[in-house]
């Protein structure tokens, strides 16, 4: 009788621990409005899987693209409440604070090493700090949404003249529309979802977004011309809402953020494979053209004066100096 009271004692112990195991595995949803084409996604999935090498078996990580758990705003509105763990997010954080709106600035990034080294600066530190701070975010870094070009169905862009009267699909701040606006163009406000159809029917001429979103949302089928103009770089933020973060242990917090820096090499690289594979594929059924900056730069000289009156030079200084 002994033996088996002690059995099932030591069953009892065992089918506890099992369920203990079961329950040290925190859900972490990490979500975004983009599709699996994006980096968003394959950054996401990077830092998953670094993720589960740290800590295997203690998170049970999921991914919702696409929108799943909602478009942008909602996902940044549900990080900011702290019902959603986590989400890969891009232009939608610019929004909070206008200050932010300093990525929609023209020809701001020379290219992606530039990007990177400001990003590593104090100007990536300020950035985050200030979405921290003013937010209640959580933000585990700063990554890649992409830099951003031209397609249309009427002519190539080389030259600012060539903007001038074309109706241009734009989203995203004050700044950026202001800058089509000063090469002559007519920024439009349309939703992504809607904009193969609006091109289509004439609404707009074409389209400013990264080489994944023509390529994902096959523009490349009904439109002529990509201008790799690189008017502006997208970046994106790995976040985490506030609740979920508390949650944690701090050793586990400190592995979250060693992580997320540690997989920044690698992430951007994944971005600039992504990239190409996006344009290499279009360039089957579409014309596409390399843009010099400069005469373009030069026109977006006001802007920069619009964006310096409200906000001054310290952060332009920082990503001047990361050159």
């Amino acid at each position: 009788m002994k033996t088996l009271l002690t059995g099932l004692a030591v069953a009892g112990m065992l089918l506890s621990n099992a369920g203990t195991a079961v329950a040290a595995a925190k859900e972490v949803r990490i979500a975004s409005h983009v599709s699996e084409a994006s980096p968003l996604f394959t950054n996401a999935q990077l830092f998953v899987t670094k993720m589960s090498a740290k800590f295997p078996g203690k998170f049970d990580f999921k991914f919702f693209p696409n929108g799943q758990l909602g478009k942008e705003p909602a996902l940044i509105d549900n990080i900011k409440l702290g019902s959603l763990e986590m989400a890969f997010v891009a232009s939608g954080v610019l929004k909070l604070d206008d200050k932010l709106g300093i990525f929609d600035l023209p020809w701001l990034f020379d290219n992606r090493e530039h990007v990177v080294k400001a990003i590593n600066s104090d100007f990536g530190k300020q950035v985050i700090k200030q979405i921290e701070d003013k937010q209640g975010i959580v933000v585990l870094g700063i990554f890649e949404n992409g830099f951003r070009h031209v397609i249309n169905k009427k002519r190539p862009i080389l030259t600012p003249a060539d903007m001038s009267g074309l109706k241009i699909r734009v989203t995203g701040s004050k700044f950026k529309r202001d800058g089509f606006t000063a090469m002559g163009a007519d920024p439009v406000p349309v939703a992504w979802q809607e904009t193969f159809t609006a091109i289509q029917q004439g609404v707009v001429d074409g389209a400013e977004a990264a080489l994944y979103g023509f390529y994902g949302a096959k523009l490349y089928e009904i439109n002529d011309y990509i201008s790799l103009t690189n008017h502006t770089y997208s970046p994106s933020f790995l976040t985490a809402s506030k609740g979920f973060w508390a949650g944690l242990s701090d050793d586990e917090k400190a592995t979250f953020r060693a992580v997320a820096k540690e997989m920044q090499a690698e992430a951007f690289a994944q971005a600039a494979t992504m990239e190409q594979g996006s344009l290499e594929k279009m360039k089957v059924q579409i014309k596409v053209n390399a843009v010099d900056p400069a005469p373009f730069q030069e026109k977006a000289k006001s802007v920069y004066a619009t964006y310096t009156s409200k906000f001054g030079n310290d952060w332009l200084d920082l990503i001047k100096a990361a050159k």
